[in-house]
C-alpha cells in the first residue's frame, strides 16, 4: 500500500513508526530537511523536501499512484490544501487531514466532498473526549471502548493495599465477584500475557477486559471509591482544556482553568461563560492551593510542557487530590513514567494514530477487517475488534478446540447487547463481535489471521 505523509512533526513520525511495520510504502514530505533525514535514518521509506501543498512536490511523491495520504502538518490550513489539490490530482486517493482548530468543526463536515476528505481528524478533541470518559470512572487509569460501549479495557495499577495484590488471577473472580478477564498485565515495563497462576504484584498493572455493567461492581469490590466527579481544576487553557470544559459543563461538572496567557483567557471567557478562567501560573503551588486544588475532585494538567505538567500532577497526588489525569505530548519512556505517581496519562498523537492505524487496515483488507483498533500496555499488545461474517472462520466451534496464533488471545465475544467473557465452552457465530488481544509480532489486518 502506497501512502504519503505529508508533515514529519510529532504525529507524522509515529505514524512512520507505526505504518512502516505494517509493509506500507511510505513517502514523507516536510519542510525541514533534518527531520526528514531522521526518519529516513530510522525507517525503510522515501523523502521529498518541500511544501506538501504544493501541486510540483506531490507530483513528486508520486500521488498519482498513491493509495492514502495523511497531512498532518502544524497548519489546518495547509492540510486541508493538500487533501484537496491530491484529491483534484488523483480522484481516487484516500485522504486524511489533521484539523484542530474548533472554528473549523461544522464546516469540515459540510464540506468534506469539496475538500476531497476521507476523514478529518482532531487529538485534541479526541484527548477531552478519552478524558471524559476517564472522569466519568475515576478509579481507572485508562479506558478503551469495543462494541459501541458494550465492552471495554480498563486499567488498574495494583499498590501494596489492593485486594488483588500477591493473589494468582485464577482467585481474583471471588474477590470481584463479576466476569473479568486480565488480557494483560505490565511489570517493570514488560507485557505479559498471564496465566490462571500469575501472581499480581505491587506496581503491575493490569488491562481488564469486562462488559461495561460490571465496572462498577468491580470498583465496589475491589475497595475503590468512585463518587462522582462535581469540580474539575483544568491546569492550562489550551484546545485540550476548551473542547473538555465545554463537555463537562453540559452534565453541571464545575470547571475551573488555569492560564498563564491573558490573551487566551479573555478568549475562554467568551467561549465558555460556565468556567471559571483564573488568569496565572500553572506552576506556582500557592496559586494552585489558592484556586481549591486540595478541594477539587479531579486535576488534569494540560499546559504545552510535559514537565510541568508531570510536576504538577506529583504535587496533586501528594496532596491526595481524588482523580489526577497528566496529557504528554510525547511518553517516551514509560519505564520512567511508572516511577512517578502521575495518575492516568493521555497522549493525544497516540490517540489519533491508532484511528488512522485502523483506517488503513481497513483498506487493505475490506472483508473482515478491525472495526477498532487500540494500543495498551504501552503500546506492546493490542487489542482489535471484529465482526463475524460468512468468510470467518470456525463459527459455533468452541474455543477449546480452536488454535490461535500465538500470544492471541479472544478477549470477549458480543452476542448483540449481550456481552460475554469467554470460556472454552465459548463459541462465536454470525454476526458476533470479537475483542482480541495480542502480543505477537505479526499484525492482525484481518479476524481470520488469528488463527492457526
Amino acid at each position: 500500500m502506497n501512502i504519503i505523509i505529508a508533515g514529519d512533526g510529532r504525529v507524522g513520525s509515529t505514524l512512520t513508526r507505526q505504518l512502516s511495520t505494517e509493509g506500507c510504502d511510505l513517502t514523507l514530505i516536510d519542510n525541514d530537511r533534518t527531520v526528514l533525514e531522521s526518519s529516513i535514518g530510522r525507517y525503510d521509506v522515501m523523502s521529498i523536501h518541500g511544501n506538501c501543498a504544493s501541486m510540483s512536490v506531490l507530483q513528486q511523491a508520486g500521488v498519482n499512484d498513491t493509495d492514502l495520504l495523511i497531512a498532518a502538518t502544524s497548519a489546518d490550513e495547509v492540510n486541508l490544501l493538500c487533501c484537496t489539490t491530491a484529491h483534484g490530482i488523483n480522484p481516487k486517493i484516500h485522504t486524511i487531514a489533521r484539523i484542530r482548530n474548533p472554528e473549523y468543526t461544522e464546516q469540515i463536515y459540510a464540506m468534506r466532498d469539496i475538500f476531497g476528505l476521507s476523514m478529518a481528524i482532531n487529538p485534541e478533541k479526541q484527548a477531552a473526549t478519552e478524558i471524559e470518559r476517564l472522569l466519568n470512572y475515576p478509579g481507572f487509569l485508562r479506558r478503551d471502548i469495543f462494541a459501541q460501549g458494550r465492552t471495554e479495557i480498563v486499567e488498574l495499577r495494583i499498590d501494596a493495599n489492593s485486594k488483588l495484590c500477591n493473589v494468582p488471577l485464577i482467585e481474583m473472580a471471588s474477590i470481584v465477584k463479576c466476569r473479568v478477564l486480565v488480557c494483560a498485565v505490565l511489570r517493570r515495563g514488560t507485557a505479559l500475557v498471564p496465566r490462571g497462576d500469575f501472581v499480581l504484584q505491587e506496581n503491575d498493572r493490569i488491562f481488564v477486559t469486562a462488559p461495561s455493567e460490571n465496572l462498577t461492581t468491580l470498583l465496589n469490590n475491589l475497595g475503590i471509591i468512585t463518587r462522582r466527579v462535581r469540580s474539575v481544576l483544568l491546569c492550562g487553557g489550551g484546545r485540550v482544556a476548551h473542547y473538555l470544559a465545554a463537555s463537562l459543563e453540559k452534565t453541571g461538572i464545575k470547571v475551573r482553568i488555569i492560564e498563564s496567557d491573558r490573551s487566551r483567557c479573555e478568549e475562554l471567557c467568551a467561549l465558555l461563560p460556565k468556567a471559571s478562567i483564573v488568569h496565572g501560573d500553572c506552576g506556582d503551588l500557592e496559586l494552585l492551593e489558592g484556586e481549591g486544588l486540595s478541594k477539587c475532585d479531579a486535576l488534569v494538567t494540560l499546559t504545552g510542557s510535559d514537565e510541568l505538567n508531570m510536576i504538577i500532577s506529583l504535587y496533586a497526588t501528594n496532596r491526595e487530590v481524588p482523580q489526577v489525569i497528566t496529557k504528554l505530548a510525547d511518553i517516551g519512556s514509560r519505564t520512567v513514567l511508572d516511577t512517578l505517581n502521575i495518575g492516568s496519562v493521555i497522549c493525544p498523537k497516540e490517540l489519533i494514530c491508532n484511528h488512522i492505524v485502523r483506517y488503513v487496515r481497513a483498506m487493505q483488507n475490506q472483508t473482515g477487517a478491525a472495526l477498532s483498533v487500540h494500543a495498551i500496555a504501552d503500546g506492546q499488545v493490542e487489542a482489535l475488534e471484529f465482526m463475524v461474517d460468512e468468510n470467518t472462520l470456525h463459527c459455533g466451534v468452541p474455543l477449546r478446540n480452536l488454535k490461535t496464533r500465538p500470544n492471541v488471545l479472544i478477549a470477549s465475544i458480543g452476542h448483540g447487547s449481550r456481552t460475554e467473557i469467554p470460556n472454552g465452552n465459548s463459541s462465536f457465530q454470525l454476526s458476533d463481535t470479537l475483542v482480541v488481544v495480542t502480543s505477537g509480532r505479526g499484525v492482525l489486518k484481518q479476524i481470520n489471521d488469528i488463527f492457526m
